[in-house]
């Protein structure tokens, strides 16, 4: 048996990706304040102010190189096999959708009258993990019997992968009451969002008719 690391060279969508983060990153260490303040994800300034675009805006910026680098890691580990299989505008309508929709689920819990939901309605949420668990949820979906190195030692299929992931940031949702500078929430809502979209009937177009044409002599 023989491993390798990786999927190979990135695809346009992921390399767009890639270098969007890491340029918005080198912004931050200019003007982080500017930048957090006005696309960072407030719940409660989406609420009180209007900024609706927080919503899809966070995701694109990290706190430190750390966060990033593993970010942009998973993005390319897992993104490149599903646009490959997508097609570039599949898979970036996907990758919006869940990162959005990940951020939707934070802002409508902090919604809710609970400590957790106090303490994230006031906090900033930032970075792209939940888009990278909805790629996470779509690639064990896709290629469920595919290993992946868990703590990069235990070797597990993606699908058990993916609900090991899911069952500890339910866990740390929880159990950490909001006390944590991890999204949890976001994480799960990107694994919804991703299995909603991959699992939800949607109509699909017909076939476009055949095109007759007439033989000139």
């Amino acid at each position: 048996m023989s491993y390798s690391f990786g999927p190979g060279p990135m695809t346009p969508a992921v390399r767009t990706i890639v270098y969007a983060n890491i340029a918005l990153y080198v912004l931050m260490l200019v003007v982080p304040a500017l930048l957090i303040d006005n696309f960072g994800l407030s719940p409660k300034a989406v609420l009180t102010e209007g900024r609706v675009w927080q919503l899809v805006t966070y995701q694109f910026l990290h706190a430190d190189v750390f966060h990033i680098l593993f970010n942009m890691l998973w993005v390319w580990m897992f993104g490149v096999d599903l646009e490959r299989r997508w097609g570039t505008q599949a898979f970036a309508k996907y990758v919006l959708i869940v990162g959005t929709t990940a951020g939707a689920s934070t802002f409508l819990v902090s919604l809710l009258p609970f400590a957790l939901a106090r303490d994230t309605y006031v906090a900033v949420t930032i970075g792209a993990s939940g888009a990278v668990y909805g790629l996470m949820m779509a690639w064990a979906i896709i290629f469920p019997h595919r290993t992946v190195l868990f703590l990069g030692i235990v070797p597990l299929s993606a699908r058990v992968f993916v609900l090991i992931a899911g069952a500890i940031s339910l866990s740390q949702a929880i159990g950490s009451g909001g006390g944590t500078n991890i999204s949890h929430l976001a994480h799960l809502g990107g694994l919804l969002a991703g299995w909603l979209y991959l699992k939800t009937p949607r109509p699909r177009l017909p076939p476009p008719r055949p095109t007759h044409l007439k033989r000139v002599h």
